[in-house]
């Protein structure tokens, strides 16, 4: 387990950019390359705005089908190729047979004493506690695409980074914290590189002046874990954490909020896959939810004063002490 007093969240938006390079590319067969769960997560990721403005109106956009049927004609009788269309030929009308019923008279009705194959029973229905939710829309990608935040992407050749156009000591932390909080349940790039990276750096240069911003980021926390996405859970407990250690006073701050937090956590807490003998690359990677879930609230209780373990055992009754052990 990583030590909880030198977490190192550096290059965490890198290493999503690298896990999805290897999910997409190196870890799926060779005709899916490039296309692997897209599909998948397409169904809960938000619609994308037809520009920054907005939507285009509906009488400006393109409908194909509107000029085009199933058969491959234009709107002129024409088909595709320019060419007319051979009329088709009419096919005589079937004649309709009766169907014979069980003893109508039309045929041999045969009867058995064999009984009848059982229908097999109805599976209880599945609660979904662990399903994908929708995910909501950010402000964050709203405020990007219309450019009032003063950040852009520096392309290295170690990895991409954020390039500053303003201090980040001087930037005004109860408008711009929430925001990128906000964007930490963005799945697509560039607006999840720059959400988690951005959010890092805030933590790291912010001080105190991130206890006076914790009820702000609240909702946004709670938003992202109730996505019940891994890959967003795992994100956003590796930026609690960083949360936690950017201030002493945050850890105390945060005990009144447990309730909106860590319910999602009770659900992942024992999220760990069997894997018997065989390596579990996700712990070296920090990608496995319920070692960060475990780190998060040790980090929680250590940080948290006197009240915040009988907090903690409130609503996550498994969790054992490290400070009280």
């Amino acid at each position: 387990m990583t030590s909880l007093h030198n977490i190192n969240n550096t290059g965490t938006a890198s290493s999503l950019l690298l896990e999805d390079y290897v999910r997409t590319h190196i870890a799926c067969p060779p005709h899916k390359k490039g296309k692997a769960g897209r599909k998948n997560n397409a169904k809960y990721l938000p619609k994308s705005h037809d520009s920054p403005f907005g939507d285009f109106p509906p009488e400006y956009k393109k409908n194909l089908r509107s000029s085009q049927n199933l058969t491959g004609r234009g709107a002129n009788g024409l088909s595709m190729t320019g060419r007319s269309a051979s009329p088709t030929k009419s096919s005589s009308p079937t004649k309709v047979v009766p169907r014979t019923h069980k003893r109508s008279g039309n045929g041999g009705a045969s009867s058995s004493l064999l009984k009848g194959k059982k229908p097999p029973k109805a599976k209880a229905p599945k609660g979904g506690a662990f399903k994908k939710r929708q995910i909501p829309p950010t402000q964050f990608r709203r405020f990007y695409d219309r450019g009032d935040l003063p950040i852009a992407v520096e392309h290295k050749g170690t990895g991409n980074e954020i390039t500053w156009k303003v201090d980040e000591k001087r930037l005004d932390y109860h408008h711009y914290l929430p925001i990128f909080f906000d964007g930490l349940r963005e799945k697509e790039e560039p607006y999840r590189f720059l959400a988690v990276e951005g959010t890092f750096n805030l933590l790291q240069a912010g001080g105190a002046k991130i206890v006076n911003c914790i009820p702000q980021l609240i909702i946004p926390i709670k938003t992202a874990l109730n996505t019940r996405d891994p890959e967003i859970i795992c994100t956003m407990l590796k930026v609690i954490q960083q949360l936690v250690l950017s201030n002493e006073l945050v850890g105390e701050a945060l005990v009144p909020y447990y309730r909106q937090i860590l319910p999602v956590l009770n659900l992942f807490k024992n999220f760990n896959s069997n894997t018997g003998d065989s390596i579990e690359y996700s712990q070296r990677k920090r990608l496995n939810i319920g070692d960060l879930i475990e780190e998060t609230l040790q980090l929680l209780e250590i940080h948290g004063g006197e009240d915040a373990f009988i907090n903690i055992k409130y609503i996550i009754p498994l969790y054992n002490s490290v400070v009280l052990s």
